[in-house]
């Protein structure tokens, strides 16, 4: 008996993968699926091309599972943990004014709050 993977996939991606079957099967064309997925032609083309190269795992964001570029250094979040659990832990939202005082961290986009909440 052949062995199933599991493939994780939103909402969004089940609609896809219906619709560029139904392309496949000969039911749809891509003009037709381009217009119900609001994708281009040429997008559905690429996609077809992929579902069956990959089968339909294929259908799945490719930046699914990788960490985000955006990501803070692993220190860096740890450090700001540690001193706010040290010295800051009754601080509320004006610990970042606080903080761009006494430190020369650019905290102006630093994700502060979520760090607190962890």
């Amino acid at each position: 008996m052949a062995e199933r993977d599991i493939i994780t996939m939103s909402q969004k991606e089940m609609k896809r993968l219906h619709v560029i079957h139904k392309v496949g099967e000969g039911l749809l064309t891509e003009k037709q699926a381009a217009e119900i997925i609001s994708l281009s032609e040429r997008q559905i083309r690429r996609i077809v091309k992929r579902i069956r190269d990959e089968g339909d795992k294929g259908i799945r964001h490719r930046s699914r599972g990788k960490e985000s570029n955006r990501r803070l250094p692993k220190k860096l979040v740890e450090r700001v943990t540690r001193l706010y659990q040290e010295r800051y832990q009754g601080f509320g939202p004006t610990l970042k004014d606080k903080w761009g005082q006494v430190f020369t961290l650019d905290i102006s986009s630093f994700p502060i709050n979520l760090l607190i909440v962890e």
